[in-house]
């Protein structure tokens, strides 16, 4: 069956969209909050229309993640924050994994972002309520499928709980992004033998944003 590289490329650059945002936040404290948002609501629609419909209809909402993805598609040093890029992207893919062998996480999971949806009623998605139960996922149901992704940064910042919690809030919504592109038809092998294949489509993306 012929992939279809749309979706496919919308779900990686979703995957390296969360990336971005934890280097962000691991470095400086702070990331960008409207990227931070779709990332965020991607997390609680369960029951999207579209792929596109998931990063809220739009493709500018994916701008920074097709920014990533192509960087680190083509990094050819791996070394720096392109290294740490790569790093966080295949370490989500890989937990992805094990959530998917694993029908215990993946019911308690989906138990856990229903009870995010009742919170929505009466918090806002950005609120440090949100932010802290979003984590709390990541800490319980996803941290101890293993190995635990270490994020790299500046320590006074990562010190901050505030920060900890946009950190798991993030890596949790690219575990959504990775769920969704084995969903659409992605694989590993992809990135070794299509990666011209998801640059040229990238790339289109992101004239339309």
């Amino acid at each position: 069956m012929a992939k279809n590289y749309y979706d496919i490329t919308l779900a990686l650059a979703g995957i390296c969209q969360s990336a971005r945002l934890v280097q962000q936040l691991a470095h400086q404290g702070h990331c960008d909050s409207d990227a931070l948002r779709v990332m965020l609501s991607s997390v609680i629609d369960l029951n999207p229309g579209s792929t596109l419909a998931v990063y809220g209809g739009s493709e500018s909402g994916l701008k920074m993640g097709l920014e990533t993805l192509l960087g680190v598609l083509n990094a050819s040093q791996r070394q720096g924050l392109n290294a740490e890029l790569t790093r966080y992207t295949l370490s989500l893919m890989v937990l992805e994994r094990k959530l998917h062998n694993n029908r215990q996480a993946m019911n308690t999971l989906g138990e856990r972002i229903n009870g995010l949806q009742r919170q929505l009623d009466h918090f806002d998605l950005e609120s440090e309520t949100l932010m802290n139960a979003m984590a709390g996922i990541y800490v319980d149901v996803i941290s101890p499928l293993g190995p635990r992704i270490q994020v790299t940064g500046s320590p006074a910042v990562l010190q901050s709980p505030q920060v900890q919690a946009k950190v798991r809030a993030a890596l949790l919504a690219g575990i959504r992004s990775a769920v969704l592109w084995h969903q659409v038809g992605g694989g590993r092998l992809q990135l070794m033998f299509s990666r011209n294949r998801l640059c040229t489509q990238a790339r289109q993306l992101l004239a339309h944003c």
